[in-house]
């Protein structure tokens, strides 16, 4: 095709390429117009309807100039479908001239020439009824009716749908805030509750992250109890030196208890690390599951500076728990070490005699055994007359017996440790974690309300959008119902 002065040298292929946009479209009806003077056979037209349209389904054939054509030759071949046939009929029409154009022929004038023409014609006289413009925008009417008739179904499905997620998408983005102060205190209360459902869904096993309270308790608080310096403390020589100290002057008697005592509270006091260190465990763990509750929740999502103010009352509220755990479990520790357990010392020899097989003269726990503890032979047994109270022997023993006594002790604040943190910090954040926010929040005016209701203003386009595309769904459906009832 050539080009004029001045057009692009591309603009062949351009024109194709708008075509194409159009005509690839399923829903678009192809009308592949050629001259009838003109092989069919080379018709652009009718080779790019093949290409996008191969089933012929939405392609029409149109033949123009028929009134311009050689004498002695028609295009009845190609009108009944015998030269080239296509799935619909082929339409013969007869457009104004360019003299027509010219001297501005009316459209009903060149209609009803084009009809003359056509009932006139000794060629498609028989096929008079079946040509022209008017036919031509009738089969295409009832083509477009049968159309949409047939997707009509899909079509309001397919609205249905998008109703359905627009609807839902205004049900996360939320309503429109009311003005009054009493609807925006509700909805400030209500958005609270929503946040503390997730918190507890968090903790209760819900959603993930509760179980990290649990490994505090059964991997971290375990592995720092057995950390403890427990065995420095009761090596032989500081076992003599806090013996002798608390001896003073005059040396202990028949058993040193101002030692036993003092070993005892000295170890006891490496509790207090791991009992304040399961409670920043927990607090750490709660401070991150509040984190991802605020984030999760998502009629939260529209409201920033409300999300603020509640991970900042959240924040307070568990620096309280962890302060009133800590005293807690510290008092824990400090029981342990102000009242000891008499009945644990007085039981020991006795214990020792039970435990083993008694027949068995080899086995240690065996009384018959010197080296057992029980047996008075045993130079470690108290009751042995002949024990050397400042021999080594003495000193182990003392160190021993701390021992199995600390361990009595590390045994039951392992269980006791858990049930203050649980007690003081996630028990407390599961009822109380907003009730002082509540309480600030109820003395608020009217406009710091409506400060805390700030929404981001993309959330608040985005709304207006949906609102109108809602709309805009809803009245499409509308229409539609009323064509099928019209029907």
């Amino acid at each position: 095709m050539p080009f004029s002065e001045g057009q692009s040298e591309t603009i062949v292929q351009d024109i194709e390429n708008m075509v194409r946009s159009y005509v690839e479209k399923p829903n678009s009806v192809i009308l592949a117009i050629s001259p009838a003077n003109q092989d069919i056979a080379t018709s652009d037209a009718i080779k790019l309807a093949r290409e996008v349209d191969p089933s012929g389904e939405r392609t029409f054939g149109v033949l123009t100039k028929l009134d311009l054509m050689d004498k002695g030759t028609n295009a009845l071949d190609v009108l009944e479908g015998r030269s080239y046939r296509l799935q619909h009929p082929w339409v013969g029409i007869v457009n104004r001239s360019q003299a027509d154009i010219n001297k501005n022929v009316d459209m009903i004038v060149a209609r009803r020439r084009e009809r003359e023409y056509f009932e006139t014609s000794p060629d498609y006289g028989h096929l008079a009824n079946k040509m022209g413009s008017e036919y031509l925008a009738k089969l295409l009417s009832q083509h477009l009716e049968s159309v949409i008739r047939a997707r009509m179904p899909s079509i309001t499905s397919l609205i249905n749908k998008n109703i359905d997620e627009l609807e839902s998408e205004m049900d996360h983005l939320g309503r429109p805030i009311a003005v009054d102060a009493g609807a925006q205190l509700y909805t400030i209360l209500d958005l609270c509750r929503a946040f503390e459902r997730v918190f507890k869904e968090h903790l209760d096993g819900g959603r993930p992250g509760g179980d990290r309270i649990y490994n505090v308790f059964d991997n971290q608080l375990p592995a720092a109890l057995r950390k403890l310096p427990i065995d420095r403390h009761l090596s032989l020589q500081n076992v003599k030196r806090v013996v002798s100290e608390a001896d003073g002057y005059q040396p202990h008697l028949i058993a040193p208890e101002q030692g036993y005592r003092r070993l005892i509270e000295g170890a006891l006091g490496y509790f207090r690390g791991p009992a304040e260190a399961s409670v920043d465990a927990v607090h750490f763990v709660l401070k991150e599951l509040v984190r991802k509750s605020i984030a999760e929740t998502q009629e939260l999502k529209r409201f920033p500076t409300l999300q603020a103010e509640i991970a900042a009352a959240t924040n307070e509220a568990l620096e309280r728990f962890r302060e009133e755990s800590k005293k807690t479990t510290i008092r824990l520790v400090d029981m342990e070490s102000s009242y000891l357990t008499v009945e644990f010392f007085r039981k020991l020899p006795q214990e020792m005699e039970k435990a083993g097989n008694p027949t068995n003269p080899t086995n240690p726990t065996n009384p018959a055994n010197t080296n057992n503890p029980a047996n008075p032979k045993n130079p470690a047994n108290p009751a042995n007359p002949n024990v050397d109270r400042y021999g080594e022997g003495h000193f182990r023993r003392i160190g021993s017996n701390v021992s199995s006594y600390v361990g009595m002790v590390s045994d039951t604040l392992r269980n006791t440790i858990p049930k203050a943190v649980v007690y003081c910090q996630v028990r407390q954040a599961k009822q109380s974690l907003l009730n002082h926010f509540y309480i600030q929040i109820g003395k608020k005016e009217a406009k710091q309300l409506a400060q805390l209701l700030d929404e981001d203003p993309a959330v608040m386009d985005r709304r207006q959008q949906c609102f109108k595309r809602l709309d805009l769904y809803k009245a499409a459906r509308d229409e539609i119902d009323s064509i099928s009832w019209a029907r």
